[in-house]
């Protein structure tokens, strides 16, 4: 029996990829050696620095961060997780922000200034209320996990232990951006009081959620394993297309470099905008890498 080409990979658990994390679908020649990575934030540096999986669920951010760069990554058409972002900014209850105008010369905590949840927040706050990041201060936990990016200078690195939610809670924040850590309960209160309803607007104006992560493969895995890489990506859209979405339902995720091209164009901007991206990217430069592997398999 021949020996199966195996790709570490890196995916959380969604229910567009629990088909390939169970064995449910698989690959002709191909086994998927899966990396359990909690939270998975923690396998985006190892990718971006030193190819630590050959393919990786990677934020958006990070990856064209990566791309401008020059790291050894690259960018697959393939969206596995989209959210509405607003809902994420958030006050403690005993200190809310009125409006978000008021956020104006505030602190504002979020894990990474690079944190995409941040990046749509900011473009949110710029684009509902004219506000540019550089009007208030950001004060954040976490370095880039790409080293060569460097924090704007109204970005304050402030490593410890304290939680975001524990520096709203001592008054040492204004504010704060959480995602996937959003917590419940009535001692925090979101800043933009119509969230939802904007959110949902937004989708319709623009046709698709905000892309949060991605999927990307290693430099050396395409030149090594280029028919596992395609197959790999072959097996992520079928299984995405096999979940069901209620009628009407906005979709987590997105498929292929043509229905791609505008909210990569959308994010490229907003990156260069508030500083995130040292030069624009052109089409070529993000999915360039990825025709090459792919081919017509990625339309």
């Amino acid at each position: 029996m021949p020996e199966l080409n195996a790709l570490r990979v890196v995916l959380s658990d969604y229910p567009h990829t629990l088909p390939l994390k169970r064995g449910d679908l698989v690959g002709q020649g191909l086994r998927l050696e899966f990396q359990e990575v909690e939270p998975v934030h923690k396998a985006f540096a190892p990718m971006v620095r030193d190819e630590a999986y050959d393919v990786c669920e990677l934020a958006i951010v990070t990856a064209l961060q990566a791309i401008a760069y020059g790291r050894p990554v690259v960018l697959l058409p393939a969206v596995v997780a989209s959210r509405f972002q607003r809902g994420c900014l958030i006050a403690h209850a005993s200190r809310p922000v009125s409006t978000p105008q008021d956020l104006v010369g505030k602190r504002i905590g979020v894990r990474a200034f690079t944190q995409t949840t941040g990046m749509w927040v900011r473009a949110h706050l710029t684009e509902d209320y004219g506000l540019a990041s550089d009007q208030m201060r950001w004060i954040t936990h976490d370095e880039a996990h790409v080293q060569q990016y460097t924090n704007p200078s109204y970005v304050e690195l402030v490593p410890g232990g304290e939680s975001l939610p524990d520096l709203l809670r001592e008054g040492r924040i204004d504010a704060a951006i959480l995602g996937n850590d959003l917590p419940e309960g009535e001692e925090f209160v979101p800043v933009i009081p119509d969230a939802a309803a904007r959110d949902t607007a937004w989708w319709r104006r623009n046709g698709f959620m905000p892309v949060n992560h991605m999927v990307v493969a290693a430099a050396s895995a395409c030149r090594r394993e280029a028919p596992a890489v395609r197959e790999t990506y072959s097996l992520l859209r079928r299984a995405a297309d096999s979940v069901a979405l209620p009628d009407g339902a906005p979709s987590p995720t997105l498929f292929g470099f043509e229905r791609l091209r505008r909210p990569i164009e959308i994010i490229v901007d907003t990156c260069l905008e508030q500083g995130l991206l040292p030069r624009k990217l052109s089409e070529q430069d993000v999915f360039g890498p990825a025709r090459e592997v792919l081919g017509s398999l990625g339309d």
